[in-house]
């Protein structure tokens, strides 16, 4: 892509939606219905990090709870009261606050326990050989060679 050919500065609410509302397997993939992504930083091109736009309905969760092996991730809250767990513990967040998750830390999500939409902002690098761990779940994620994410049962047993 010449820089001519580049995409012009758009809305972010005017990014395209990601086309399915999660890369899990089911049962899993279900439980993220309460969730809508934009991929904004894909809008343009971009390969070394993604930026997220993530909205999150009365109910709804940004991801499993999970911690990446390499990726570093941070958010930042732009709407709304979203409950962060980590690790054990829970914390209230609102507008403005952020967030950081270095890889090999403490596991973590956000949930909406409110009664509107929160909207937050996701950032985490594109790191390979990335892996997540989910604790509470019976998943684990690996990068493919396509840099898509693989997802096997803990004794790694592929999904189908």
């Amino acid at each position: 892509m010449s820089a001519q050919d580049e995409p012009l500065p758009i809305l972010a609410s005017d990014a395209p939606f990601r086309n399915r509302p999660s890369n899990y397997p089911e049962p899993f993939a279900s439980m993220m219905k309460s969730r809508s992504k934009q991929p904004l930083g894909d809008v343009f091109g971009l390969r070394n990090f993604g930026v997220n736009l993530i909205r999150l309905a009365p109910g709804g969760i940004s991801a499993l709870h999970h911690r990446h092996t390499r990726q570093d991730e941070f958010t930042y809250v732009l709407e709304g009261t979203p409950t962060l767990h980590r690790g054990d513990k829970t914390h209230a967040l609102g507008p403005g606050m952020i967030v950081g998750f270095p890889s090999a830390g403490l596991a973590h999500h956000l949930e909406n326990r409110s009664n509107t939409d929160c909207v937050v902002l996701e950032v985490g690098d594109r790191s390979a050989g990335d892996s997540v761990e989910y604790p509470h779940d019976d998943l684990k994620a690996g990068t493919g060679p396509e840099g898509n994410w693989l997802f096997v049962h803990k004794d790694g047993t592929p999904y189908q």
